[in-house]
This record gives C-alpha cells, structure tokens and sequence, in this order.
C-alpha cells in the first residue's frame, strides 16, 4: 500500500525568509495606513485653519467698517479729540460666530511723526532737534535722527555725524540703496543704519509714519514726546500736563497758560488740539488661529480714508 502524498519539508531558511516578509509586509501596510490617516488630519487642520482665516477677514472687514463709522461720526461733535471720546474706548474681546474680536484705535498725531524730519523736501531742524531730544531720552544715540532725514531726503549727501547715504548702504551685506522717499511705518526704520529691532521697540510707542507733516495733538500725547517737541520742557513737568481723567485743552490758549514759565515758544504749525490720523487694530480669534489686523485711517473732511492696511498671525 502506498503511504500518503505529502509535500516536502521546506528549508528551515526559507520559512524564516517568509516570515520576516509577512512581518515587514505587515509593517508596510501599517505605516501607510499611518501615513494616509495624518494626511488626512493634515487637511482637516487646513481647512480649518482656511476656515478661520476666511472667518478673520471677513469680521476685519467689518470692524474697519465700524471703526471708520466712528471716526465720522466723532467729527460730528468737533474737530478736538481727546481721550475721553468713544473711538477712544478699547473694545475688549467681542464673541463673534465661531471666535472673538477685540479693537483698539489711537490717534497717531499724538506721537512724533518721523515724516516731520524732513518739509518741504530739506531737513527741518526743530524736528531733528525734537527728535534728537526723544532719542536722548530713551537711551538712544541722537546722530540716530542723522541717519532718518537721510534716508527720507532726496539728495544723496549724507548728514553729518551719523548720517548714510547710498554708500554707506552700497557697502553692507546684502547692499541697498536709501529709500530718498518718507517713511510708510515705523517698521521701516530696521533699515536706516544705526537702527536694530531693540531701538525700533523701544522707538515705537512714541512715533509713527504719516504721509504729510502733521502738528502734535496735545490731547493724546505721552509726556515723553511732549517734553521732546517744546524744548526746555522736561519729562516729569510734562506728566503734569498729559490730558487726563475725562479732562482736556478746549483751546491752544489754554495748553500755552499751563507750560511752565519759561518755556519754549509755542508755534501754531507745532501743535494743535485735533487729529487726522488713526491706527485702528484687530486681534481675531478663530479655532486655533489668532490674527493682528492694522490699518492707518485718514480724516479728510467727512471721508475716511484707508491709507494701508496691513495684516499677520501674531
């Protein structure tokens, strides 16, 4: 009687080939199924985050709408602003579908505008004084203001002590060439030699960049840029004279009568009691996105005017 048919005994090397296969077969499939689920997750996260940002632009739009409803409105009651007016009023953060939004607008003619360094296209030696005066104040170089007036001023002769010129920015790593045209933001004084992103932070709280030379609103400005445009103004005597507590000057008379005897002589083209420009700013939170909105407005007439907007995560 024949025995039963049976297949041949397979080599032991040849099974353990076949099972480190099935293994890494397996491990195979594993990691593309891993794959395959984080792409998945990948896209939902951005669509979300897509989501958000179309949600954030649309609620800025907005905002800005509203905001600009103010400002009209304010000039309504006067051409004085002051702190105590409604565009004045923080908006904490509102609920909105979906996030919130918070609001902020300040009068930009309450800081010095760096655009002031040069009128008329020729430097304007009571601002670079002014400006060299703030400069001393914060712990920074006064030749830094040198430099400014050279980077907005059209010629190409450089300021003494401290200024630059096309050479001078010809020669750096990489090479540039001075802008010869007024400032658009504060941001751009990290190009003026002399300047780096810890003098430009300390700067920005009491300076801005506006298209047109403009007067010093004394209802909203900070003691520091007070005592640096009325010379002989010190900071401490200048707190005494910072709008406060609902309170402020109705009329340039009034502002003169509260100087320190003494003082400097008060132009009328140095300062007033109103104000053009307005930074408005929007922080919007939608899911796990959060973006800073800004946005100079200008006042002409009953027109409000968008002068750049600009927008970024924070």
């Amino acid at each position: 009687m024949m025995g039963a048919f049976s297949l041949p005994a397979a080599p032991r090397r040849q099974r353990g080939i076949a099972v480190v296969m099935a293994i890494l077969i397996a491990a195979l499939a594993a990691s593309v199924a891993s794959f395959m689920m984080w792409q998945q997750q990948v896209w939902a996260r951005q669509v979300e985050n897509l989501t958000s940002l179309a949600q954030a632009s649309a609620v800025s739009q907005a905002a800005l709408e509203w905001t600009r409803m103010i400002l009209a409105e304010d000039l309504k009651s006067g051409d004085i602003d002051h702190p105590g007016e409604i565009w004045a009023t923080v908006v904490p953060a509102l609920p909105v579908e979906g996030g919130s939004i918070a609001l902020a607008l300040t009068d930009q003619q309450g800081l010095f505008n760096l655009n002031n360094l040069v009128r008329n296209e020729k430097p304007s030696e009571g601002d670079i004084e002014a400006f060299q005066r703030l400069l001393i104040a914060l712990d920074l170089k006064p030749d830094l203001a040198n430099a400014v007036v050279d980077w907005i001023d059209l010629d190409s002769e450089a300021m003494s002590s401290g200024g630059a010129e096309d050479l001078d920015y010809l020669a750096m790593q990489p090479p540039y060439r001075a802008a010869n045209q007024p400032l658009l933001d504060v941001n751009g004084l990290i190009r003026v030699r002399g300047f780096d992103a810890e003098a430009v932070a300390r700067l920005r709280p009491f300076v801005t960049a506006l298209p047109t030379p403009t007067p010093l609103n004394v209802n909203t400005a900070p003691p520091q840029v007070l005592a640096a445009v009325f010379e002989g103004l010190t900071v401490d005597a200048a707190k005494s004279l910072v709008v406060r507590e609902g309170k402020y000057y109705k009329d340039k008379t009034e502002f003169r009568d509260r100087m320190p005897k003494g003082g400097a002589t008060l132009s009328d083209q140095t300062f007033g009691l109103g104000s053009q420009y307005f930074l408005v700013t929007g922080i919007m939170r939608f899911g796990r996105v959060q973006i800073i909105n800004r946005a100079l407005l200008a006042r002409s007439g009953d027109r409000i005017n968008v002068i750049w907007r600009k927008h970024g995560d924070s």
